[in-house]
């Protein structure tokens, strides 16, 4: 763990042990955790959008919590007007039991479903949700195809807690790793976040407010939650060029 300005960035382990904190110390399950972190990202998504006239976006989704927290970000989408379609990184029958119940959702709210060789091009935006911070070495098959395309396809891409083929403890990039115009993190930024290597890949960055209890961050050194009332998004800096929207 590190502070930087008042602030703590934790590792991938620090970030294991603060989610079971939160579910088992205070009873925020991890459905609610994912509810409020999908509801971050659509808003970031919208924000992100706003100028174009395409209201279209791609959302890569992986098997884990990761793609739970990208497949409630789409069925928001898709509520508020926006034609979206979930792509998979994975076989349907891969996915955990909540990203599969968060899928579900996100169809029956009129999500289009792809593959992972489902079609890019034409969309505003891309949402990355392939691999949370609990992924380690380099992005395997269909992610890594995944994330070349949307590299290659000069779509903006909005990375979800962090870019997929990151090493949030290090910040270390993988083959391939996603280049992101922004990110938005939840419960705590990563501590990889704070190495000039990572700053290419983050884009803007953001926290994101998903209800963890003022006393989990009081235990990580912070003077409690650093949200203002009624904005439920702050911005951090990193060390590096970081480009605006």
């Amino acid at each position: 763990m590190r502070l930087e300005g008042g602030i703590a960035y934790l590792t991938a382990d620090e970030m294991a042990l603060a989610d079971s904190s939160v579910s088992e110390s205070f009873g925020i399950d991890v459905a609610t955790l994912m509810e409020k972190a999908g509801w971050a990202t659509a808003t970031m998504a919208r924000q992100m959008m706003v100028g174009s006239s395409d209201w279209k976006v791609a959302c890569l989704v992986g098997k884990g919590n990761n793609g739970g927290d990208g497949l409630v970000a789409a069925r928001y989408l898709s509520d508020w007007g926006i034609k979206v379609k979930a792509v998979l990184g994975a076989d349907r029958a891969e996915l955990r039991d909540l990203p599969a119940q968060q899928l579900k959702a996100a169809v029956e709210k009129g999500v289009e479903l792809a593959g992972a060789d489902g079609a890019l091009p034409g969309a505003a935006l891309i949402v990355d949700a392939l691999l949370g911070y609990s992924s380690r070495g380099d992005p395997r098959e269909p992610v890594a195809g995944l994330i070349h395309r949307a590299n290659g396809s000069g779509v903006p891409i909005l990375a979800v807690d962090l870019p997929s083929g990151l090493d949030a403890s290090s910040g270390e990039p993988g083959s391939p790793c996603i280049t992101a115009r922004g990110t938005v993190t939840f419960g705590f930024p990563k501590s990889g976040f704070l190495n000039p290597r990572a700053a290419p890949y983050l884009g803007q960055l953001y926290l994101a407010d998903i209800t963890v209890p003022d006393l989990v961050y009081r235990r990580h050194g912070m003077d409690g939650r650093p949200f203002r009332q009624g904005e439920p998004l702050l911005e951090l800096r990193v060390p590096g060029k970081v480009q605006p929207f």
